[in-house]
């Protein structure tokens, strides 16, 4: 239980110290299209990570704890309560994310959509390289079509899907499963932390403001893996049926995350489509053959 504890921790402090590294090193780096590239292809990697983390570990955990849970408890009910639970936090991610974003559209009289999969619109030279393709997850080619309010929004819905991660790390009761959940949001958080920085500079966010939501950002995924810990050190009457449900809906965001933000997001662009898919292929295989040596 200490071990288990201390890998929480450990991934705690990591998933706060570089993504907060990562969303102020922008400030500095304000690059050009290589590095745009690379963001890219690291997102891709992440995009692979996410989809082996989700399908061969997160969901089939979670609904085979569900499950010993209702069999332990005596619950016999003819309906796929698991699934049920999990779709409930793919649906609960999918509501939040769209109402900031319809009022954050209503509310600024913008008609460009906050996400967009699209190829950037052409640009005046000096003026577009921030346009260029980024490949960043949640994030739009064209910066310029943000104020700061929707950046905001978006900011919110990402905080959103940050808390749900860390807490499934929190809720996790092995080492092992501990480290591939980390491994996995740590570089999905890290580039999503360079991504925001970037939209948020763009969109000319005063200084205090930028740090301020930076850190509130970095902070959200060591705040649900200290909530999942307190849950799990503090067991009560119905403690375990509590964590099963908020397991279903963290392996829900995940579902989410995975199939309707990365991939389509990364893999729609026609350019470099087979490097990508290679990207994608790669971060699969490493955590699969984790998953596998267990």
């Amino acid at each position: 239980m200490r071990t288990l504890l201390a890998a929480k921790l450990g991934c705690l402090l990591g998933l706060l110290l570089l993504p907060l590294l990562c969303g102020l090193l922008p400030v500095r780096l304000r690059g050009a299209g290589t590095r745009g590239r690379w963001r890219s292809f690291v997102g891709c990697v992440a995009g692979g990570i996410f989809l082996a983390a989700c399908l061969l570990d997160i969901v089939p955990d979670s609904l085979s704890d569900m499950r010993e849970e209702l069999r332990s408890q005596r619950i016999t009910v003819d309906f796929p309560f698991p699934e049920f639970v999990l779709t409930l936090g793919f649906l609960l991610v999918l509501v939040i994310e769209h109402v900031v974003l319809d009022c954050s559209e209503r509310g600024a009289g913008e008609a460009t959509p906050l996400l967009s999969c699209g190829e950037a619109t052409p640009q005046p030279a000096g003026t577009g390289e921030w346009a260029l393709e980024t490949g960043a997850p949640h994030l739009p080619t064209d910066f310029r079509a943000h104020s700061s309010f929707r950046s905001f929004a978006l900011f919110l819905s990402l905080s959103v899907h940050s808390l749900f991660e860390g807490l499934a790390v929190g809720l996790q009761d092995t080492e092992s499963k501990v480290l591939q959940i980390c491994i996995a949001i740590l570089v999905h958080k890290s580039v999503i932390a360079v991504s925001l920085s970037l939209l948020l500079l763009q969109s000319q966010v005063p200084t205090r403001w930028f740090v301020a939501l930076i850190g509130t950002f970095a902070l959200m995924s060591p705040l649900g893996i200290a909530v999942g810990i307190v849950m799990m050190q503090n067991p009560g009457p119905g403690s375990t049926m509590a964590q099963c449900l908020l397991e279903g809906i963290a392996a829900g965001t995940f579902v989410y995350i995975t199939f309707l933000e990365i991939l389509p997001h990364e893999l729609n662009s026609p350019k470099r489509r087979l490097p990508k898919v290679l990207s994608m292929l790669l971060g699969f295989s490493v955590m699969a053959a984790l998953r596998f040596l267990g």
